[in-house]
């Protein structure tokens, strides 16, 4: 991988509106067919327990937008209408086989080259998984949820219907959005702007999570948000609920107003799992 990673900051390198070498587009799908088998990742947790984008990959998904060509590769279908799909020629959608062990139903859903989907994985329709995402064992991406670019996905997660993971591929340093094994992400959740969301913690229906969103931990009496250098951290088994707090001074205090404030009410228990358990009778 170092020669993939030396050949591609080399041709990241070259100055806009310069035409790039004849084999940018090469690279490109040595780079893609690399994140699809998992060799290489976007992101990867580091010995400080933290996570970190590895940027020569983010300039190679990149360099795959520049590389490419606009191309109608529109899937042909017997009857109408057929599947319209008109994109840069270096990024259709993936193929899948029984071989490969992810579970497809049909419906819509589409999955982007240069996604990693790891055994186990089930899609329900409609959902879609950008470019440079990787999506671990046994996680289920439910109807209407999406998975950013480069987002990373641990194994054994519950995507609710319509979660949005955000995805984060510029600038190529930035953080990326992380899951971690066994979290259930609720329904119309919302994930974003490089949060972490360490493992067992539960996110419930409508949770909304950013760089700027404050977290209340009402268990352990502390306030969660990113700083300049790192970003929003959600703790190991957290269950985190939708809340508000109101607006202390000024016009706002005066009529009432409150902000949405997402607020930490337990860490996982017997009973959180019991609550989630059926989830596994679905994969």
């Amino acid at each position: 991988m170092a020669t993939l990673a030396e050949r591609v900051e080399r041709l990241a390198a070259t100055p806009a509106g310069a035409d790039l070498p004849a084999e940018a587009q090469q690279v490109v799908r040595e780079l893609l067919d690399a994140l699809e088998i998992g060799a290489v990742r976007a992101a990867e947790r580091g010995a400080d327990d933290r996570w970190h984008a590895v940027p020569w990959v983010k300039r190679g998904i990149l360099l795959g937008f520049r590389a490419g060509k606009i191309a109608d590769m529109s899937i042909p279908a017997q009857g109408t209408p057929r599947f319209s799909f008109v994109d840069k020629n270096t990024f259709p959608t993936r193929d899948f086989a029984v071989a490969d062990g992810v579970r497809v139903v049909p419906g819509g859903s589409s999955v982007r080259r240069g996604a990693y989907l790891a055994p186990g994985v089930v899609c329900m329709p409609p959902m879609f998984v950008n470019v440079g995402a990787w999506v671990g064992s046994g996680t289920m991406i439910d109807s209407h949820a999406l998975v950013g670019s480069c987002a990373q996905i641990g194994e054994r997660v519950h995507l609710s219907a319509a979660a949005q993971i955000g995805g984060v591929l510029e600038p190529v340093n930035a953080s990326p959005v992380v899951i971690e094994d066994d979290v259930l992400v609720g329904g119309n959740c919302g994930v974003y702007e490089g949060t972490v969301v360490r493992a067992r913690a539960v996110l419930a229906a409508g949770v909304v999570l950013t760089r700027g969103t404050p977290v209340f931990d009402l268990v352990r009496e502390q306030v969660y948000r990113a700083t300049r250098d790192q970003p929003l951290e959600i703790p190991s088994g957290a269950v985190v609920v939708p809340g508000a707090r109101r607006v202390t001074a000024g016009w706002g205090a005066d009529q009432g107003v409150s902000l949405q404030a997402p607020m930490i009410v337990k860490y996982r228990d017997e009973k959180t799992d019991l609550a989630t358990a059926l989830e596994a009778w679905l994969r």
